[in-house]
Parts: C-alpha cells; sequence; structure tokens
C-alpha cells in the first residue's frame, strides 16, 4: 500500500528555488518508494504578478482570502495522509492556527525551513505589510512537528530548543542533471555573476563596491551579470540583467566565470544554507563567499573555493581568479568534487528516504 504524503507549501512547483532544492527534487525517488504525493500551495502563477509587488494591497487581500479557504481545504483532507510536510510555514502570517490543527490529525508532521524564519526578513515589496507577521510563530510551529529538517547546523541549534527531534539535510542539487553548458566560442571577457531572488538583492548590494573597484581595475576585461526575479539598476555600475527562468536556468548560469556570494555577517545570514554557491560550484564555477555561517563549512579557502571578508580581500581573490584561467578550472573542478560528495541529490537521498519511512513507522507502532 503506497504512504501518502500531503505537502504544505506557498509556491507551484518549480517556482520556489527553497522548494525545488529542498524537497521538490526528491519526488520521484519518493514514488520509487513507495510513496505518492500532493502539492497544495496558494500562490499561483498570476498572484505572483503582484504578490511581491509594492502597494496591490486589495489584490494582495484576495489572495489572503483564496489561502485560507485553501488551508480549510486541506484539513478536511489532511486524515487521508500518513505525512503532511510544511516547508517554513502553512499561512503567510502570524497564525499557527492551521499547523495547530495539523498537528491534531492521524498524520505525522514535518517541518522543513532552510532560513533564519524566526527573524523578521520580508520582501521589499512587503515591506509596509511586516506588522502582519509574526516571525516568533516559528517556534511554536516547530513544537508541533513529529520531525524537523533543517538545511544546517545554526537552524539545527535553534529548533532543537522546541524539539528533540531535528535532523540536518543540506540543501542539495542534482549534480546528474545539474551541468554546466560549454558556450560555443569561448570569451576573452570575464564574466562575474551572481543569482538570487528579489529577497536577497540587498546582499548583491553589499557587493556594488567591489564589483566598482574591480571595473576600474580591469576595464572591458570584465562584465557582471544578475540573475534574478526582480531587476536591479545601481548608477556606479553597468550589469547585465537576466530574468529566473526554470528552463534556462543552466545555460544562464554556465555564461559566469566567477560566482560571488556576499552576505552581511548578522544572524540572517548565519542561517542561509550557502545555496547559490552550491549552485556554482556544481557547474565547476569558482566561487568567492562572505566567511559567514554554513559558508565556511561548505568552502575551504583556496581549496575549493574563495572566502573573502574585507573589500580589499574580496578584490584580492577577485583578482587571482580573473587574471588566472588554470586557477578558475583547479577551483571550479574541487568545488564540484565538493558538492557531489557532500551537498548532492545523491549523497542525501538515502538518509532522506529513511527518516520518512522511519517516522511513518512510529506513527504505525
Amino acid at each position: 500500500m503506497k504512504k501518502k504524503i500531503l505537502f504544505i507549501v506557498a509556491h507551484r512547483l518549480n517556482r520556489s528555488p527553497g522548494q525545488r532544492f529542498r524537497f521538490e527534487q526528491y519526488l520521484d525517488f519518493l514514488e520509487k518508494n513507495n510513496f505518492e504525493f500532493e502539492i497544495s500551495y496558494i500562490i499561483n502563477e498570476k498572484d505572483d504578478e503582484t504578490f511581491y509587488q509594492k502597494g496591490q494591497y486589495f489584490r494582495k487581500f484576495l489572495i489572503l482570502l483564496k489561502s485560507i479557504k485553501q488551508r480549510f481545504r486541506d484539513l478536511k483532507k489532511a486524515k487521508n495522509f500518513d505525512i503532511i510536510f510544511i516547508y517554513r510555514e502553512a499561512f503567510m502570517l502570524g497564525s499557527v492556527f492551521f499547523e495547530k490543527r495539523f498537528a491534531k490529525s492521524n498524520a505525522k508532521i514535518i517541518v522543513d525551513f532552510d532560513d533564519a524564519i524566526w527573524l523578521r526578513d520580508v520582501s521589499q515589496g512587503n515591506n509596509n505589510l511586516a506588522w502582519l507577521k509574526h516571525p516568533a510563530k516559528t517556534s511554536k510551529i516547530v513544537k508541533y512537528a513529529d520531525l524537523v529538517l533543517v538545511g544546517n547546523s545554526y537552524l539545527a541549534n535553534y529548533a532543537s530548543n522546541f524539539n528533540s527531534n531535528v535532523k540536518v539535510i543540506p540543501t542539495t542539487l542534482d549534480t546528474e542533471n545539474f551541468k554546466k553548458v560549454e558556450p560555443i566560442t569561448e570569451s576573452e571577457k570575464i564574466c562575474i555573476g551572481w543569482t538570487g531572488s528579489s529577497t536577497t538583492l540587498k546582499h548583491f548590494e553589499t557587493a556594488v563596491p567591489v564589483l566598482k573597484k574591480i571595473k576600474e581595475k580591469y576595464k572591458e576585461k570584465v562584465w557582471f551579470k544578475l540573475i534574478s526575479d526582480f531587476p536591479f539598476f545601481h548608477e556606479d555600475i553597468e550589469i547585465e540583467q537576466c530574468k529566473w527562468n526554470n528552463q534556462t536556468e543552466t545555460i544562464d548560469l554556465s555564461v559566469i566565470d566567477i560566482g560571488i556570494m556576499p552576505l552581511p555577517d548578522d544572524d540572517w545570514s548565519k542561517g542561509k544554507c550557502g545555496f547559490k554557491a552550491l549552485q556554482y560550484m556544481t557547474l565547476g564555477i569558482p566561487t568567492i563567499m562572505s566567511p559567514v555561517g554554513v559558508n565556511v563549512e561548505i568552502v575551504e579557502d583556496g581549496i575549493n573555493g574563495f572566502l573573502a571578508n574585507s573589500i580589499d580581500e574580496w578584490v584580492s581573490k577577485l583578482s587571482l581568479l580573473i587574471e588566472s584561467k588554470e586557477l578558475r578550472e583547479k577551483l571550479g573542478k574541487k568545488g564540484r568534487e565538493t558538492v557531489e560528495n557532500r551537498y548532492s541529490f545523491n549523497s542525501q537521498k538515502e538518509k532522506y528516504l529513511q527518516l520518512f519511512n522511519e517516522l511513518i513507522e512510529t506513527k504505525n507502532a
């Protein structure tokens, strides 16, 4: 008999990077191992057009009403599932109403998160609605779970204050399918690139002083590429914009010669799971990261990538990579090996499956 999972999420399939790499890439593997699933999301493609924009309050209110109706439908059918998997939260406002009621069903509850979601961090388009959020509710959500899955040890330390069954599953990539697309003709110009969502554009902005110095030093030898779901403009540097597209993501990333992941040294950043860097590294792109949180576990400075803190350090290490194709290839190759061994779908899939099976065994005991 098939084991059933209900995934409670915000976005449709292939829309959210967090969802894609925390659980969506495991769906086929779970199906092959006697699981079937249903995904319940509350923000559709049309809603995306307004949900992360400034204003549009009436439209956002309608999305809220629709979301409430959807979650009540989910509650009615919760008894039909063995596991209810909640990614981050069941509802976007400060209530834990739905998590509490899911926990009263016969299903086992898994809560998964890959950011420090107990801290306040909202998109630019919804700053005026931040008062509706209540990030501290995360502690209550964690208490309702039978199993908590997190992306790194910093998140695990937090969750362990409220739940004794916390497991670290790093954010992973499918290295069999996520491979660099080699260009038809090789360019002499070096592309320094960044990828991320609208909520992390503020992190990219911290790198602008560095990129400005690099441009002054190397002039036409370098250019900058930004891949995001939201536009970014800065008067000090020229950046080629590329709208994120799931269908062309690998091709768009493959253009990058050096990938960057700047982060401020704060509590929110310590909860990040290094995903941008892992994407670059999977494609064999040499990577420079801020030495914050899990980044220092992913990258061994000078071996499989670079860690850089000050502006001078960023400029120095970017310069080394710009000037040496051999170094770029060496760090890119080692970075790829790191992902294959520790952060790939293949390296984690059996552990992932085991945790699901063990949870259902306790349900049937």
